[in-house]
């Protein structure tokens, strides 16, 4: 698997909730890439937000604690720096859901989030 599949199955981070990139989505991908060996850019995790919402397989909302309190956006908006007020979030799709259920063999941590003996680190160039 290349380093840039592996970022993409951010799906992982936004399957159970709406997720906003800094204050989730960025802490939890670095901290399994750490694990992996390998930093992971801001950057890259906005790159993979952006085909994830190009291929149907996530959505990016404006979350507000006023009615209307979600509203969908149309495509990726942009987020080349850190929010002030966190108001974009992501969350998967049922397009999306059904392919990050497909299969699980790809993900290298256990339920302890440790890495899985079987996985072979060798096998992910960091940088590809």
């Amino acid at each position: 698997m290349k380093r840039s599949e592996l970022i993409r199955r951010i799906l992982n981070e936004i399957c159970d909730d709406y997720e906003n990139v800094d204050q989730i989505i960025l802490p939890h991908v670095e901290k399994n890439g750490g694990k992996l060996g390998f930093a992971v850019e801001r950057s890259e995790i906005v790159r993979a937000l952006a085909e994830l919402v190009a291929d149907g397989l996530a959505s990016a909302y404006l979350l507000s604690g006023t009615e209307p309190c979600s509203i969908e956006l149309q495509g990726m908006p942009p987020l080349d720096v850190v929010e002030e007020n966190f108001e974009t979030y992501f969350y998967i799709t049922r397009k999306g859901m059904d392919f990050h259920l497909s299969d699980d063999t790809w993900w290298p941590f256990d339920e302890e989030g440790e890495l899985r003996p079987n996985w072979d680190i060798g096998d992910f160039p960091p940088f590809g």
